[in-house]
C-alpha cells in the first residue's frame, strides 16, 4: 500500500495542476496522510528550479495549516477522528506512550514538533495531534511549526537551486538519515534535560 501511494504521489509532480496538489499532499501530510510532500516537492522544483522556492513556500503554508487541523483533531475530536487515523497506521501505541512521557510538558513537545518538521522524527501527524490532545496553545504551536516545516522546504529550495539534480539522490537517500540522527539527539538531550531539572 505504502510503495502505491509513493507512486502515486510520484506522478502528481507531471501534472499541471502540480502546485494544488503539493498543497494538498502537505496539507495532509501534517494530520493524516502517510507520504511525505517531499516526495512531490522534489520532483516539481527540479523540473522548474526557478520556482523551487515559491514552491517551498506554497508546501510550508500548506504544512502548517495542515498541522492546525492535526491540532484541531486532537483537540477536539481525539476518540472521533485521530484515534482510529493513528490506529489505521499502527502509531496508536507509539502516540499514547509520547502522550503519558510528555502529559503538559510544552518544551518537549516544541522540541518533537521541530524535529518532526525537519526530520519526520517522529511522524509530523503524531505530533501535531498530540499537541491539541494536550492543549498546547496554538499560537506557539503555530510559529513552531511555521519555523521546523519553512526551514526544512526552504533549505530543499537552497540545495536544488544550488546544486541541481546532483544533489537529488543525496536528498532522497541520505539527508533523511543525517537529519534523524541530529533529530534523535536533540530529542534525547531535551528528554536527558528534563530529566536532570527534575
Amino acid at each position: 500500500m505504502l510503495r502505491r501511494l509513493y507512486d502515486w504521489t510520484m506522478s502528481l509532480a507531471a501534472r499541471k495542476s502540480a502546485e494544488v496538489w503539493l498543497a494538498v499532499i502537505a496539507f495532509v501530510e501534517s494530520s493524516v496522510f502517510l507520504v511525505p510532500a517531499d516526495v512531490l516537492y522534489l520532483p516539481m522544483a527540479l523540473a522548474k528550479p526557478e520556482r523551487a522556492y515559491r514552491y517551498a513556500l506554497v508546501a510550508t503554508v500548506a504544512s502548517v495549516l495542515g498541522g492546525i487541523a492535526g491540532w484541531a483533531l486532537g483537540y477536539y475530536a481525539y476518540d472521533a477522528i485521530a484515534r482510529p487515523v493513528l490506529e489505521f497506521y499502527g502509531k496508536l501505541d507509539a502516540f499514547e506512550q509520547l502522550r503519558l512521557y510528555i502529559h503538559d510538558e510544552w518544551e518537549i513537545l516544541l522540541l518533537l514538533l521541530v524535529t518532526s518538521g525537519l526530520a519526520h522524527l517522529p511522524p509530523i501527524k503524531v505530533v501535531t495531534i498530540l499537541a491539541g490532545v494536550i492543549h498546547m496553545n496554538l499560537g506557539f504551536f503555530i510559529i513552531s511549526a511555521i519555523v521546523a516545516r519553512g526551514a526544512r522546504f526552504f533549505f530543499l529550495a537552497w540545495l536544488l537551486r544550488r546544486y541541481g539534480e546532483p544533489i537529488r539522490h543525496f536528498i532522497e537517500k541520505r539527508l533523511g538519515q543525517v537529519a534523524g540522527i541530529v533529530a534523535a539527539v536533540a530529542i534525547a538531550l531535551g528528554i536527558a534535560y528534563k530529566l536532570l531539572a527534575h
